[in-house]
C-alpha cells in the first residue's frame, strides 16, 4: 500500500514542482497582464465618469444659451457614445491591443452591421436632419403620418410623441422626414374654420350679423386679421356659412368649442333653425 500512494503522490508533486517553476520564471509577465488588466479596468471604470461629465457639461452649456430641449437630448447622447467608444479604444490598447487593428475591425464591423441595419442607420441620419433644419420644437404640437401629438424629445434613432390622451407614441426618424410634417405650435396665432348650416326660409344678411355680433363679443378672438363670415355653399338641406375666426394657438380649442356653443345658443334666440338632414316624400295615389 505505501508503494502505490508514492506512485500516486509522485505525477502530484511534479506538477505542482513544474507550476511553482512557471510561475517562478514568468512572475514579472503575470505582474505586466495584472497591471495592464488593473489600468485598463481603471480607464474603462475613470472614463465612464469623465465622458458622464463631459456630455452633462455640454448638455447644460447648450441649456444656458436656450437651445431647444429635444436638440440639447440629442447632442447629449450623440457626444456621450462617441467618448464611450474612444475611452474603450484606449482600454483594450492598455491590454496590449492593437488599437489599429480594432479600428480597423470597428471599420469593418460598421459596414456589415450598416448594409444589415440600414433603417436605423437612415433614423440616425434623419436625426441630424430633424436637429439641423429643426421643422419642430420641444413642446410643439405636431402630426406626423397621420399621428398628433406634443414634441417630447429628439432621440438618436427615434423621436418621441405624447399624445392629447397621454400615450407615448415613438416615431422613426426616417418616417419623420419621409412624411408631412404638420406643426400646430410654430406660430402665435391659428384660424379657426366653423361650418354652420341654417334653413333655406333664414334670412341670410341678419344670421351673418348675429354670427359676426357673438364672435365680436369673445375677447379672445382677435381684431386683425378679422372675422369672415360668409355663405359657403348651398347643401342639400342646409344654406351653410363659413366661420372664421383668428384667436392664439393657446386658446385655440378653448374658443373652437366655446364659439360653436355661443353660435347655437345665439341663432336659436334668434329663431334662425339650423336645420337637421331630411327628406322629402311625395306618394301618388293611382286607381
Amino acid at each position: 500500500m505505501a508503494s502505490e500512494s508514492s506512485i500516486i503522490e509522485t505525477p502530484i508533486v511534479d506538477t505542482l514542482s513544474q507550476a511553482e517553476q512557471w510561475l517562478s520564471n514568468n512572475s514579472e509577465l503575470l505582474i505586466q497582464y495584472g497591471v495592464n488588466i488593473f489600468s485598463a479596468l481603471a480607464i474603462l471604470f475613470i472614463g465612464n465618469m469623465i465622458v458622464k461629465a463631459v456630455a452633462g457639461s455640454v448638455a447644460k452649456v447648450l441649456q444656458k444659451k436656450n437651445m431647444d430641449k429635444a436638440v440639447v437630448e440629442f447632442i447629449h447622447a450623440l457626444v456621450r457614445y462617441t467618448l464611450f467608444v474612444i475611452v474603450l479604444i484606449a482600454a483594450l490598447g492598455r491590454i496590449g491591443v492593437q488599437t489599429a487593428s480594432v479600428v480597423a475591425v470597428i471599420g469593418a464591423a460598421g459596414l456589415a452591421i450598416g448594409l444589415a441595419l440600414q433603417g436605423s442607420l437612415s433614423n440616425f441620419a434623419a436625426g441630424v436632419l430633424i436637429v439641423a433644419f429643426r421643422p419642430f420644437k420641444s413642446g410643439d404640437y405636431v402630426e406626423i403620418g397621420g399621428v398628433a401629438g406634443a414634441v417630447e424629445s429628439i432621440q438618436i434613432f427615434q423621436t418621441i410623441l405624447t399624445t392629447p390622451d397621454n400615450k407615448m407614441v415613438v416615431v422613426p426618424n426616417g418616417a419623420v422626414i419621409g412624411s408631412p410634417i404638420t406643426n400646430y405650435s410654430r406660430h402665435d396665432t391659428r384660424r379657426i374654420d366653423h361650418v354652420i348650416g341654417v334653413s333655406y326660409s333664414a334670412d341670410l344678411q341678419k344670421t351673418k350679423e348675429v354670427i359676426t355680433k357673438i364672435l365680436e363679443s369673445d375677447e379672445r378672438i382677435l381684431k386683425e386679421p378679422g372675422i369672415q363670415v360668409g355663405v359657403l355653399a348651398l347643401a342639400d338641406s342646409s344654406v351653410n356659412f363659413v366661420v372664421r375666426p383668428w384667436v392664439k394657438t393657446s386658446d385655440y380649442w378653448n374658443v373652437y368649442f366655446d364659439s360653436l356653443q355661443a353660435i347655437k345658443e345665439g341663432l336659436d334666440k334668434e329663431g334662425i333653425e339650423i336645420p337637421f338632414p331630411q327628406m322629402d316624400v311625395h306618394m301618388n295615389k293611382v286607381d
